[in-house]
């Protein structure tokens, strides 16, 4: 094995005090390494390494006075890693570790390594210290590097401590710190023990937790939100990821939401999460809709019968509910999934059991495709000479009530289910200034809410997606245009675009320069010439 040592400056800095991580589906023991993900099947690399090839290790230059094999020493000179190199070259002599700083970056020296190696491990001691750039921007300039090397990214703390990792590197190895023991057991995980089969057997996983029908508990609050959250950040990709207090506060519903959860046998590791909610379809304070809001099994344990055993409980359990007389994939408010994503594979998988997830007709319950926009106001048409005569501005609270009828009326008619719930929410406050009119002459011909994060709107707390994009992005939901006025029902669309200009100059003068449009029904039809 071949050592290069760099210069002691711009060491990173480990933090020994960094808070523990909630209890997870990737925490891990002092002594074991847990494989993250391994989408490019690289592991283990004993596979692909053949005698003479270099597998290179580029390991962080920790200060002496932070590693964990020195903290019972007064010698400070080891390098905390070299147990790791070690390993590696038992099992595959052809090792040669190389250090980077913080400080310093990925230098010329590392780019010539990178392209004699034939696969390359990247480690991360942990999280940034004050000052310093983050270990994982190198571990992206190396990724680039290695161009179609195979890059294993070795982190030494919990990886939701470093942001979201998976969609960038293709296989993630996790240990909880960097004690020699732990290093060998990611050594072991990394390359193995032998030469893996190509026709693998059955693992002992695959033979003991393979059984038809799982218990399915009701979940637990206070036990139970931590792990699920790290469940979901597992389960999907960056572009649902949600804060944990949005998490929390989506599923932590008084009196309308129940959740169902499975465990592993013996543990109280989360497998599978599904979450539930009934809310008032309408105006009418008897009928209800069921609405199974999410359903996500952890990937390792999938096809194993999870995700059926909590679909179909939660079925039986949203049928049994007092006033539920529809049920609904998917939930409108709150809003985790208005449906599932179109060209997911779980179109398939929902469509076995019988739900209509591709569109069948214009019906209720008939599976309508629905869409979100996001619309940037640079892209923004000019709709000045558009229906003159119409005139938007906000509501006004003599208004409010007149404004309730229009939405239970256009609810009732068009299957808005739980509009009316959003509009009443606002009853008494400030916010009513939050619905924009359209109006002809004296007569309300169109209205729309509109919300802002961080703005007092309790419209936010159903509806976290706006949010989500970025700071800069103003929401508008709930739109009803009335077709009772002969005019208005042949000008819907002008209208349309008429509304969502006024929402547009009233969220650019608040500084914002995007708009998220929720739960468009039709698909993309008429949208595509309105941005982007």
């Amino acid at each position: 094995m071949n050592l290069q040592r760099f210069p002691d400056q711009g060491l990173a800095s480990h933090n020994p005090l960094a808070p523990p991580e909630p209890s997870s589906e990737i925490e891990v023991s002092s002594q074991t390494a847990t494989v993250i993900q391994d989408t490019a099947a690289l592991l283990p690399l004993s596979r692909l390494l053949d005698d003479g090839d270099i597998l290179l290790l580029l390991t962080p230059a920790v200060a002496p006075s932070h590693a964990p094999s020195n903290s019972q020493t007064d010698h400070l000179t080891s390098d905390p890693f070299e147990p790791l190199g070690k390993a590696l070259a038992k099992k595959h002599p052809w090792v040669r570790q190389v250090p980077y700083t913080p400080k310093n970056g990925i230098t010329g020296t590392h780019v010539v390594h990178i392209k004699l190696a034939k696969s390359v491990v990247f480690v991360i001691s942990g999280p940034p210290c004050f000052g310093q750039p983050p270990q994982v921007s190198l571990a992206e300039t190396v990724r680039s590097l290695c161009e179609s090397r195979p890059l294993i990214l070795l982190t030494c703390c919990n990886v939701r401590w470093l942001g979201p990792l998976e969609g960038s590197f293709p296989t993630v190895v996790q240990t909880s710190g960097f004690t020699p023991s732990e290093l060998e057991a990611a050594a072991d995980a990394m390359l193995g023990s032998i030469k893996q089969p190509h026709t693998p057997g059955p693992t002992v996983q695959n033979l003991i937790l393979a059984p038809k029908s799982w218990q399915v508990e009701a979940w637990s609050e206070h036990r139970d939100v931590s792990p699920a959250y790290e469940l979901w950040c597992q389960c999907f990709p960056d572009n649902f990821r949600l804060t944990r207090f949005l998490f929390q506060s989506l599923l932590c519903r008084d009196g309308y939401a129940m959740h169902y959860v499975v465990r592993e046998p013996g543990t109280t590791q989360l497998l599978g999460f599904c979450a539930t909610y009934t809310t008032y379809i309408g105006s009418d304070s008897e009928r209800l809709v069921g609405s199974l809001a999410a359903l996500f099994v952890r990937p390792s344990y999938r096809q194993r019968g999870i995700g059926l055993s909590l679909h179909d409980h939660a079925l039986r359990q949203l049928r049994k509910t007092r006033g539920v007389s529809r049920l609904q994939l998917g939930s409108t408010f709150p809003r985790l999934f208005y449906g599932v994503p179109m060209e997911n594979p779980l179109e398939d998988w929902f469509g076995r059991r019988n739900w209509p997830v591709r569109p069948q007709s214009t019906l209720p319950g008939a599976g309508q495709e629905t869409c979100d926009w996001l619309l940037v106001f640079d892209d923004w048409p000019t709709t000045a000479t558009m229906h003159s005569e119409l005139k938007f501005r906000s509501c006004e609270f003599s208004e409010y009530h007149k404004v309730m009828e229009i939405v239970e009326r256009e609810s009732r008619e068009n299957d808005n289910m739980g509009w009316y719930d959003q509009y009443a929410k606002l009853e008494g406050t400030m916010n009513i200034e939050d619905i924009v009119l359209g109006l002809e002459g004296q007569t309300i011909v169109a209205v729309a809410l509109t919300y802002v994060k961080n703005t007092g709107s309790p419209l936010v707390e159903d509806l976290p997606w706006a949010g989500m994009v970025s700071d800069d992005v103003g929401g508008v939901t709930c739109i009803c245009i009335s077709d009772h006025n002969r005019s208005v029902a042949k000008g819907r669309d002008a209208i349309m675009l008429r509304l969502l200009d006024s929402c547009v100059h009233r969220f650019a003068k608040q500084g914002l320069k995007k708009m998220f449009i929720d739960a468009m029904r039709g698909g993309d039809e008429g949208f595509q010439s309105m941005g982007r």
